[in-house]
């Protein structure tokens, strides 16, 4: 069971990396569907680590972070971005 929750642990830390790191790299934008589809699903790996170490905080943290990634793929969706046509600024993303 402690080799799974590290696989878990370690596969939802990649794909947050991946996130941040395309974005740093300026490869995807903070407002891209692939952006936060990427985050969301590593989030929810992380929320399942959490809560397989009972680590609350971290738990918080993560359902926060999928949250606002969910919200936005749902803004992107709605609003027909899914392609990532046109950039939407919303809070702690710049447009550029």
């Amino acid at each position: 069971m402690e080799l799974i929750a590290t696989a878990i642990g370690f596969s939802g830390m990649i794909l947050v990396l991946l996130a941040f790191l395309m974005n740093q790299a300026r490869k995807w934008s903070a407002d891209s569907i692939l952006y936060d589809a990427t985050n969301a699903v590593g989030s929810l790996l992380l929320i399942a680590y959490a809560v397989l170490l009972k680590s609350y905080p971290f738990l918080i943290l993560n359902a926060i972070w999928a949250a606002i990634s969910a919200r936005d793929i749902f803004i992107d969706i709605k609003n027909g971005n899914a392609a990532n046509e046109k950039p939407k600024a919303r809070i702690g993303h710049k447009v550029r």
